[in-house]
C-alpha cells in the first residue's frame, strides 16, 4: 500500500515540476497573467528563500531540513504502526511537496514561485508549497481527531 503513497508523492513532483517548466520558459520574471479574474493569477518569481522569502540565500539550511523531512515522512510512511489513510495521504502530499521544492534548490538554487490569489494578499506560492500546506492539514486533522495513542484509558 505504501507504493500507492509514493505515486501521489511522485504525481506531486511531476505536477509541481511541469508548471515549474512552464512558467520558466514563457513568462518573464515578474510577468503576471491571469488565469481566474480577481481569483488567481500567474506572477513568475523565483525565491531563494522560504515562505514569505525568510532565510534568503540559506540554502544549506534548506537542504539539511528538506534532508531530514524527507527521512521522516519515509519513517512514518513506512512504519505500521501509524496506518491510516488520513495521515498516509498528508504525509504523501508533504514528501512530494518538498521534493519538488528541493529539486529547485539543488538545480536553480532558488524556488519558481508561480501561483498569485488575487483576492487577498497573499505571498506567491506553487504547487509544491500547496502539496505541503495541505498535507500537513491533513496531518494535523488525524492527530487531532483519529490518533488513538494520545489518549488515556480510563
Amino acid at each position: 500500500m505504501q507504493f500507492l503513497y509514493l505515486i501521489i508523492s511522485l504525481v506531486v513532483v511531476l505536477a509541481d515540476q511541469s508548471l515549474k517548466s512552464f512558467i520558466s520558459s514563457n513568462y518573464a520574471i515578474g510577468e503576471v497573467h491571469n488565469i481566474i479574474p480577481r481569483i488567481l493569477s500567474f506572477n513568475y518569481v523565483q525565491n531563494n528563500g522560504a515562505a514569505w522569502n525568510i532565510l534568503t540565500g540559506q540554502m544549506w539550511l534548506f537542504y539539511l531540513i528538506s534532508i531530514i523531512a524527507i527521512a521522516v515522512c519515509l519513517f512514518y510512511l513506512f512504519k505500521p504502526k501509524y496506518k491510516n489513510r488520513l495521515f498516509d495521504w498528508g504525509l504523501a502530499l508533504v514528501l512530494g511537496g518538498i521534493c519538488g521544492n528541493l529539486l529547485d534548490r539543488i538545480h536553480l538554487k532558488y524556488v519558481i514561485d508561480m501561483l498569485q490569489v488575487d483576492f487577498i494578499h497573499f505571498n506567491i506560492f506553487n504547487i509544491a508549497d500547496s502539496a505541503i500546506t495541505v498535507g500537513i492539514i491533513l496531518i494535523f486533522i488525524y492527530l487531532l481527531f483519529f490518533d488513538e495513542s494520545g489518549k488515556k484509558n480510563d
